[in-house]
């Protein structure tokens, strides 16, 4: 678990790391954060940091949507990041959870005249699904939250309420995952995770209209499937039952990485196994994040200084 972590401007043990049950964040859910992993190289004695930068980037996004001032560059975050990770000590995959909330201790629903604050812990992390290589999904009877009631492009603390009513509905009922529809009825996401089907060979994926969240890992699979497979993506509307006859379909995310669905409630996708687009797919991220492909080198950070 973790032991350390960056609050009130400083790293500090993590039972140090405390806020009050008056904080506005915790009774409004006032507060952004990003996911990022970092992933551990036994071979070259190394911990990469994947695509910091950009995430960093989104959480100035997602921090000026709820008037959260960051007294920190992206460049700067990056740099507490590493700090930590190494008093961490980590030998072993993890995963960061930075937090810029509203701090007062207060009773009043407002994003104005607040106290800002930013946080940073970091936990060992395998895999968010077991069922990586065949998850089975249902569609969900909750809809995505709408651009105009709470923002999905940001990632605000208290709209992953939608995201966790429709994640233990479906694991209740015995599947491993959920996909929610938009307010118009096209296919978003997953609870917590962006969706791609291959129908003919082409990737299809939600557009950002259908208030997904504008992923960083779903943006490096669409570079990865088109500079090392050829394969172009296409951002436009997915009808559920598109998804029903689509030949593959799978989940990414920081969290989930990159997993393949293989049945949607009683209907196998393809032929109910992880498909050959799929599993190169994995193959080829799996290596990147590692740190074993120099041509994507510029999209993981080293941790440790080498020698």
């Amino acid at each position: 678990m973790a032991e350390y972590a960056f609050f009130g401007g400083q790293i500090v043990p993590i039972e140090q790391a405390k806020i009050s049950i008056m904080t506005h964040a915790f009774n409004y859910g006032t507060g952004c954060f990003e996911g990022l992993r970092a992933y551990w190289n036994e071979g070259q004695g190394q911990l990469y940091v994947f695509r910091m930068e950009e995430h960093y980037e989104r959480l100035h996004d997602s921090s000026r949507v709820l008037r959260i001032e960051l007294p920190y560059t992206a460049a700067e975050l990056g740099e507490i990041t590493l700090e930590l990770l190494r008093k961490e000590g980590f030998r072993q995959d993890a995963y960061l959870r930075p937090l810029a909330y509203k701090a007062d201790e207060t009773i009043g629903v407002r994003l104005h005249d607040l106290t800002d604050a930013f946080a940073i812990f970091a936990v060992p992390f395998g895999r968010y699904l077991e069922q990586e290589e065949g998850a089975h999904v249902c569609f969900s009877s909750w809809r995505r939250m709408d651009d105009n009631i709470a923002p999905p492009r940001a990632k605000i603390t208290g709209v992953y309420v939608n995201s966790a009513l429709a994640k233990t509905d479906a694991i209740l009922a015995g599947y491993d995952e959920a996909l929610v529809l938009s307010h118009n009825g096209h296919v978003s996401e997953g609870s917590a995770e962006n969706l791609f089907i291959v129908r003919g060979g082409q990737l299809i994926t939600p557009p950002p209209s259908d208030n997904i969240l504008e992923g960083i890992t779903r943006d490096s699979i669409i570079e990865l499937a088109r500079e090392e497979m050829g394969l172009e993506t296409v951002e436009r509307p997915i009808d559920r039952t598109e998804v029903y006859i689509c030949d593959e379909a799978f989940f990414v995310g920081t969290g989930v990485q990159v997993a393949a669905i293989t049945q949607v409630e009683h209907r196998p996708i393809g032929e109910g196994v992880i498909g050959p687009i799929v599993s190169r797919l994995r193959e080829l991220y799996f290596d990147v994040v590692r740190g074993n492909n120099d041509r994507y080198e510029h999209w993981c950070t080293p941790v440790y200084q080498r020698d």
